[in-house]
């Protein structure tokens, strides 16, 4: 006989983590499933100097406070120093180098198929993110360009562009980031849809928590919301942005129409060579291994009432960000999304 479990958690970094907090208190037999090889989640494949937009206190997963950090905001590896502590601390049973590959489902018991054999469980947490699917725009003659290429999900630093022409494509927190470290050793340019547009310099992580929350509870309350013109989507003032900001580097050359073998063209004509282009142009959802148990759309959207799917009884998905629950893929805002599927994860198993 099979051993069959109460619930996957499919996915070892901060949104698993937090879901598997609140299945232990509730003594459910549960098990984690992470394709990376160590702990860490996705944070193990962020730019070297990548820290988060908040706080240490301001930051924390349910049960227990990341460490406070020498700086203002916390560092890549003292994120990862945090999960990987935080899943020891809690003792939450995770097998690793585990590749989900598909899911079906029948008679209220799934069959998840991996690169280390099968799994069953009455339900399943999809709680992957996004940093393995990263997206970049299908631009005309992308294919042509014979310099480097490569997406933000896999660039680490500066050093390999130092004395190389870079263009920076994308006007979000990545893009203004990168091109504020790239231009300290290069020449840059940073190429955008739309003006780049700031948020306050005292506005942090934390406070956009917060407007997030209020707009998720004036939205279900159908009362209008107004979060002082502010865009949560803009662009945060951490301190390398603030830097770049001072030297004047974070400059906009509008958007261009397509590629050649050498660079770009312009929206005016104009060519430009460049060596390097780096993509900083957002990152689908990470749900193709549900794609003969649910529909999704190109960027990997399954429908849902919050983070329960809609399609098929017995599944969730938390942490992919405002369709699963405001802030979700945040680790501060993981922690309401992760309770509240597990509530309802108990109830399921109670009528089955």
């Amino acid at each position: 006989m099979h051993k069959i479990l109460d619930v996957i958690v499919i996915g070892g970094g901060q949104s698993g983590l937090a879901c598997g907090y609140y299945l232990r208190r509730h003594k459910l037999n549960f098990l984690l499933l992470d394709k990376e090889e160590k702990c860490g989640g996705a944070w193990l494949h962020a730019w070297d100097s990548l820290t988060l937009f908040s706080p240490a206190e301001h930051s924390s997963l349910p049960g227990w406070l990341m460490p406070k950090s020498k700086n203002l905001f916390p560092l890549k590896q003292e994120v990862i120093d945090y999960l990987c502590q935080y899943e020891k601390r809690y003792e939450l049973p995770i097998e690793r180098s585990v590749n989900v590959e598909n899911i079906t489902s029948e008679n209220k018991i799934f069959k998840v198929y991996t690169n280390k054999g099968i799994y069953f469980s009455k339900a399943i947490i999809a709680a992957a993110g996004t940093w393995s699917n990263p997206f970049i725009p299908k631009i005309k003659g992308i294919e042509t360009f014979k310099g480097i290429q490569i997406h933000s999900a896999n660039y680490k630093n500066p050093e390999e562009y130092r004395n190389l022409k870079v263009l920076v494509v994308g006007e979000g927190n990545s893009g203004a980031q990168i091109v504020a470290e790239v231009s300290k050793v290069t020449t840059v340019k940073w190429s955008t849809r739309k003006p780049p547009q700031y948020l306050p310099d005292e506005v942090d992580g934390f406070y956009l928590f917060n407007v997030a929350t209020a707009k998720y509870n004036a939205e279900k309350e159908g009362k209008p919301f107004n979060a002082a013109n502010y865009d949560l989507g803009n662009i945060v003032i951490v301190p390398p942005v603030k830097e770049a900001r001072s030297r004047g580097v974070l400059i906009s050359s509008g958007s261009f129409e397509s590629m050649h073998e050498n660079g770009v063209i312009w929206s005016d004509g104009t060519k430009e060579d460049f060596d390097a282009i780096i993509w900083c142009t957002g990152f689908g959802y990470a749900t193709s291994f549900l794609k003969n148990i649910v529909s999704a759309d190109e960027r990997g959207i399954v429908k849902t009432e919050e983070s329960k799917a809609i399609e098929v009884p017995g599944l969730w998905l938390t942490g992919y960000g405002s369709w699963t629950g405001y802030a979700s893929a945040t680790l501060i805002g993981i922690n309401r999304n992760a309770k509240q599927t597990c509530t309802e994860i108990i109830e399921y198993l109670k009528q089955i």
